[in-house]
């Protein structure tokens, strides 16, 4: 808004207004009374209610005295002014719920319209206004009050018969019973439509005009009809610190941890004219069900009720609930825009995605969404663009969502010990077919980011954990040349359902997989193939230990018995025949990088290509140098350390392929 401006002006205006009368509504509640200053206080008793425009009509006798001491029955009638009209706005609807027969107080500033060529005088500003019950009846009321509803008639007025067209529709004034929208709806406590709906209140297709008319306190019986874009998890802030584990040794966890935090199930909803928000349900234990919720819920219709503002957030307070935004935007059907004409070609054609959102949550921990499972998926509904991981490398954009299928071939955890397990950040090396047959230029491995803030499940972890998987990464962050998995990323086993393949090429690996070799361009944290000849041996890091043959324990003792065999706790036996593990580190000298020297780490178990050279080694019992000096070294898989350019220098770690 332009600084002084009259939309300024004229929010503050607004702003203070709702203050007072929330202020006003919570001292009458406070005091558990009535105002008891009457000057200037206007009694009505309903006779008639109706809605038009989204303001409720009441048509009303006025009082000359309050009913608390006499029945309704019995409240005497000014003659003078027998017959009002009285305008409630909706908010103000919602409090009172007024029936016929009512009596309301209506408190200053209230303001007396009268029309011309019309016999019934208008009362407006109605916000300080209470309903009186008598005191014989209040009780009965009170408890039947919630029980029944009551069907206001809805007036339709076209804007045709407002500005007298000639093409009036004479077919949308008449009154039917559809209508008719039910008064002071009971929201319920499930989403199942069959067994509990929403009750038919009116229902608002705009978020932001219904933010706009309830208020950031709570919306009441008001529901607003929204699109399911997307379906996710996000961390409980509060739940993270009961999960941390300390600093343990890192051979005492799994490399994925199976613990995860607490989570929220959310979704990001649009409605009708393109706004987006983020609706935060109920806490969950684990995201295992998230799967089901994306396959039964993303593309489909639900009514919103009973929610209230956390946050409005914006871009820079944002960034990755906006990325994930921007990537649904624009809108695969024209949105409705206020005060234009819907029928019009150039409807939203040229609209840049919203500026803000507003993130809403459940209020006093009652389900208040309803979503319609049965309904066809929303013409507006954008299901994942998914891409090859040849296409998304070529991406020129920063900080975009993309979709992707790859086949996880090695994963690694962040070794920061500092960093407690289940919140340091996973590494999964991934391909797939549109890398593997590439030739030159573009890598055959990608590394795939997956920080603690991105919610997995169960079912992957422990996927991850037995073997290689093809994994579906649905609205991971691109951007700088690399690929991370964060807050609003969800990973599933499963095919989804709708998705867009926009010409890649989606078909599964057939074939071995292929590392790059070591080049020049190896960077650091990434994996490869090398090969060359042993030129040395870093003796002082070399050391071996045996273990069990049958349940791998590396802490064998001394047999009681006989001292000269191995004996395992584990097993509560005697190892006749141990197997003896080894870490080495050789140099090699590659004909890829002639000028580095390479030094390789490598482990007795995960060493196929130096097989000979460690069985030469484990049978002499000793580590003579001379003896694997010049052997040639086939193509190994390894993980790369470090890439020191000032020292010329390459450290790499042997490792097993899932």
């Amino acid at each position: 808004l332009c600084r002084g401006g009259l939309a300024e002006r004229l929010c503050r205006l607004q702003n203070r207004e709702r203050s007072a009368i929330s202020f006003w509504r919570h001292q009458c509640i406070s005091d558990g009374k009535i105002p008891s200053d009457k000057s200037g206080v206007l009694i009505v008793k309903i006779l008639e209610i109706f809605e038009e425009c989204t303001i409720q009509v009441a048509i009303c006798q006025q009082l000359e005295q309050s009913p608390a001491t006499v029945s309704s029955k019995d409240a005497v009638i000014n003659a003078g002014e027998p017959i009002l009209k009285v305008l409630f706005a909706r908010e103000t609807a919602a409090h009172l719920k007024s029936r016929p027969q009512d009596v309301i107080h209506i408190y200053p500033p209230w303001q007396k319209l009268i029309l011309r060529n019309a016999d019934v005088p208008v009362i407006m500003n109605t916000y300080f206004s209470e309903k009186v019950l008598p005191s014989e009846h209040s009780e009965t009321r009170e408890k039947t009050s919630g029980l029944t509803k009551m069907l206001i008639r809805k007036n339709i007025i076209s804007l045709a018969e407002t500005f007298r067209l000639d093409d009036a529709d004479d077919e949308l004034h008449q009154q039917t019973p559809d209508n008719q929208v039910a008064c002071a709806p009971q929201i319920h406590n499930n989403c199942d439509s069959k067994k509990h709906p929403l009750a038919q209140s009116a229902v608002n297709d705009s978020l932001l005009e219904m933010v706009e008319s309830q208020g950031a306190v709570g919306w009441r019986e008001a529901q607003v009809r929204v699109v399911i874009q997307r379906v996710y998890c996000l961390p409980a802030r509060e739940g993270y610190g009961s999960h941390i584990q300390g600093n343990k040794p890192l051979c005492a966890t799994p490399v994925i941890n199976s613990d995860p935090p607490n989570v929220r199930l959310c979704l990001l909803v649009q409605d009708a004219y393109g706004m987006f928000s983020e609706v935060q349900l109920q806490p969950l234990n684990s995201a295992d069900d998230v799967e089901q919720y994306c396959r039964r819920w993303e593309g489909k219709f639900c009514c919103l009720a009973g929610m209230k503002i956390l946050q409005r957030a914006t871009r820079g307070r944002a960034l990755g609930l906006f990325s994930l935004i921007e990537s649904l935007w624009p809108p695969v059907v024209p949105v409705k825009v206020p005060g234009q004409s819907q029928d019009s070609e150039m409807v939203a054609t040229n609209l840049g995605p919203p500026s803000f959102c507003y993130i809403l949550t459940v209020q006093s921990g009652e389900i208040h969404v309803e979503v319609d499972e049965e309904e066809q998926i929303s013409n507006l509904y954008q299901p994942p663009a998914v891409h090859g991981l040849k296409e998304i490398l070529q991406m020129d954009g920063c900080n975009e969502r993309c979709s992707f299928w790859a086949q996880v071939l090695y994963l690694r955890l962040q070794t920061k010990q500092s960093v407690p397990i289940n919140q340091r950040e996973i590494c999964l090396f991934v391909t797939d077919s549109t890398l593997q047959n590439v030739v030159h230029m573009i890598p055959k491995v990608v590394a795939v980011s997956v920080a603690a803030s991105c919610v997995l499940s169960t079912e992957i972890t422990e996927a991850l954990s037995v073997t290689s998987q093809l994994i579906f990464f649905k609205d991971a962050l691109w951007g700088n040349g690399k690929i991370i998995c964060v807050e609003r990323t969800v990973l599933l086993l499963q095919k989804p359902l709708l998705y867009s393949a926009a010409g890649a090429d989606l078909s599964e690996l057939t074939g071995p997989v292929r590392l790059d070799e070591l080049d020049s361009t190896t960077q650091a944290n990434s994996i490869c193939a090398v090969r060359g000849t042993v030129v040395g041996v870093n003796e002082s890091t070399a050391f071996s230990w045996p273990t069990c043959d049958r349940c791998g324990n590396g802490k064998l003792e001394l047999c009681p018995q006989d001292r000269g065999s191995l004996y395992c706790n584990q097993c509560s036996e005697v190892v006749i025949s141990p197997v003896l593990k080894m870490q080495l580190e050789v140099f090699l000298s590659c004909s890829s990088r002639p000028q580095s020297t390479v030094k390789v780490k490598v482990w007795h178990e995960m060493s196929f290509g130096l097989f000979v050279l460690i069985n030469m080694l484990l049978s002499l019992q000793s580590y003579e140098v001379q003896s694997v000096l010049g052997k040639e070294v086939g193509l190994l898989n390894c993980y790369v350390r470090s890439v020191t350019s000032r020292l010329n220098c390459i450290a790499l770690e042997e490792i097993v392929l899932l």
